[in-house]
C-alpha cells in the first residue's frame, strides 16, 4: 500500500503537469469557451468509448451511481467552461493562480462529504491561499471578471474531486470517465441545439484548432482524466487538490515562455502566487511529519 501511494503521488504530478499544459492549449485554440469544452468532451468521450470496448469492460452500474456520474459530468463541464472563459477574458497566469483556491474549498467540502472532523492545518492552508488570492485581486483589478470565473472554476474542481473520490475507490476509472465525459457533452449539446449554435460555421474547424483539440482531448483529457480518477483510490481529495496547486507553476512558466509579454504580471501578483503555491510545500512537510510520528 505505501508503494501504491508513492506511485500514485508521482503519477499525480505527471498528470498535473499535463493539466498545466491544458491552459496553454486553451489560449492557442481560437474557439469560444463553450465550443471548446464541447469539442474537448466529445473527442475524449469517443476515445474513452474505444478504450472501454477494447478492454471489454462492463459498463453497467446501479442507477443511483449512474445519476452520480451524470451530476459529476455536469460539474466537470461547468468547471472547464469557467476555466477556459477565465483564460479568454484574462490570461493563463491569472486563471491558474486563482485555480489554486480549490484547496481551500476542498478543506471545507471534504469533511461534509466524508463526515469527518475538520483538520486544522487544512483550514490553515486554505486561509493562506485566500490571503494570496486577496493580493492578486487587489493588484490585478483589470482582470476582475477572470478572477471571479477562475475562483468559481476552482470551487467546481474541488467539488468534482470530492465527489469522485468516493466513486474512485469502487469503480473502474475508465468507466467513470466514460460516463462523466459523455454526460457533460450530452447536456452541453442540448443547450447548443436549442441555442441554434450547431451551424456550418460551428463545425468549420481550422487545421491548427483540430490538432490542438486532438491533443487536448487525448493526452490532456482522456488519459489524464482517467488516470486522475485512478490515483484517487490511494490519495485523499485534499491531497489531490493541493498537489494540483502545482499546475500554476508549470502553466505559468510555459505561458511566459510561449506567450511572453502577454503573460507578464506585476511583482505583487507573483507575491500572491508564491504565497498560494507555498501551501503545497507546507502540506507535504506536515503530512510527512505526521506519517513519521504515527508510525
Amino acid at each position: 500500500m505505501p508503494n501504491d501511494n508513492l506511485k500514485s503521488y508521482l503519477h499525480l504530478h505527471v498528470i498535473v503537469f499535463i493539466w498545466g499544459f491544458t491552459a496553454i492549449l486553451g489560449k492557442l485554440i481560437s474557439l469560444q469557451a463553450l465550443d471548446l469544452v464541447w469539442y474537448r468532451m466529445l473527442f475524449a468521450s469517443v476515445i474513452m468509448t474505444f478504450v472501454v470496448l477494447f478492454n471489454k469492460e462492463k459498463v453497467k452500474v446501479p442507477f443511483n451511481i449512474l445519476v452520480g456520474f451524470v451530476v459529476s459530468g455536469i460539474i466537470i463541464a461547468a468547471h472547464w467552461l469557467t476555466f477556459y472563459q477565465a483564460i479568454k477574458v484574462s490570461n493563463v497566469s491569472i486563471t491558474l493562480a486563482c485555480l489554486s483556491t480549490g484547496a481551500f474549498f476542498a478543506s471545507i467540502l471534504e469533511p461534509i462529504f466524508y463526515k469527518r472532523k475538520v483538520i486544522w492545518y487544512e483550514l490553515l492552508f486554505g486561509i493562506i491561499v485566500v490571503v494570496g488570492l486577496g493580493i492578486i485581486f487587489n493588484v490585478e483589478t483589470k482582470y476582475t471578471t477572470g478572477i471571479y470565473l477562475a475562483v468559481t472554476s476552482a470551487f467546481l474542481s474541488a467539488l468534482f474531486s470530492v465527489i469522485n473520490g468516493k466513486y474512485a475507490k469502487e469503480y473502474d476509472p475508465n468507466i467513470i470517465s466514460l460516463y462523466e465525459l459523455s454526460s457533460g457533452v450530452f447536456f452541453i449539446s442540448i443547450y447548443l441545439f436549442f441555442a441554434g449554435s450547431f451551424t456550418p460555421a460551428f463545425f468549420a474547424l481550422s487545421v491548427n484548432d483540430l490538432i490542438w483539440l486532438f491533443l487536448l482531448s487525448s493526452i490532456c483529457t482522456a488519459y489524464a482524466f482517467s488516470a486522475s480518477v485512478k490515483v484517487m483510490k490511494f490519495l485523499s481529495p485534499f491531497t489531490v487538490m493541493l498537489t494540483i496547486n502545482l499546475e500554476p507553476i508549470y502553466g505559468i512558466i510555459l505561458a511566459l515562455l510561449i506567450f511572453k509579454d502577454g503573460e507578464e504580471m506585476t511583482p505583487l501578483f507573483y507575491v500572491g502566487a508564491i504565497i498560494i503555491l507555498a501551501t503545497v510545500i507546507a502540506n507535504g512537510i506536515v503530512k510527512s511529519y505526521k506519517k513519521v510520528t504515527t508510525n
